[in-house]
């Protein structure tokens, strides 16, 4: 992030999903919405689509093809134990311990592919335009250049449709001007 960004911070939900939506109509160009939990119709007016549910679905699979396989191995090729008279392979003594391990695989698989997806590993520095937005505030956040109309008309527009504040941020830093002083 080497931009200059205006930052919109709205109180609730409502006021930020019409604000947004008025924005969309107005033809502005909305480079992030930053909220402290999932909003559908911000996700589908982002036009962004995951594909992570379609990995986990095959990390399941792989994940219960793995544990039968190697429970299969385990239990009748590798040590067959003999006792009773019974079988050697006792399938549906394998399910609940499928069950568990496929659900461990794909979270953990899951959850691997979402950190290198989103770059997020250990040590790696954080960009957070407004650290109330992880708390209880919602955030937009323009591209001064790339904003699709003029800024006086969407400082306008955010704040008539609730914004708390609107203000200014380079990426590369911590100040904020607030509209009040545009």
């Amino acid at each position: 992030m080497n931009d200059k960004y205006l930052v919109g911070v709205f109180d609730d939900e409502h006021t930020l999903v019409d604000a947004f939506e008025k924005a969309l109509e107005k033809g502005v160009v909305i480079e992030e919405v930053y909220t402290p939990y999932p909003i559908h119709e911000i996700l589908q007016g982002m036009k962004t689509r995951t594909h992570i549910t379609h990995a986990a679905f095959f990390y399941g699979l792989f994940g219960v093809i793995m544990l039968h396989g190697g429970m299969y191995y385990a239990a009748v090729l590798s040590w067959p134990m003999q006792f009773g008279g019974k079988p050697s392979n006792t399938f549906p003594s394998f399910i609940v311990v499928a069950i568990v391990g496929t659900i461990l695989s794909i979270t953990l698989l899951t959850l691997l592919t979402f950190s290198v997806r989103s770059k997020i590993y250990p040590g790696r520095k954080a960009d957070i335009i407004d650290i109330r937005a992880t708390d209880d505030k919602f955030i937009i956040l323009l591209n001064q250049e790339n904003m699709g109309i003029e800024k006086d008309t969407i400082i306008k527009l955010f704040q008539t449709n609730g914004a708390s504040e609107v203000y200014e941020k380079d990426a590369n830093t911590t100040d904020k001007q607030l509209s009040n002083e545009l």
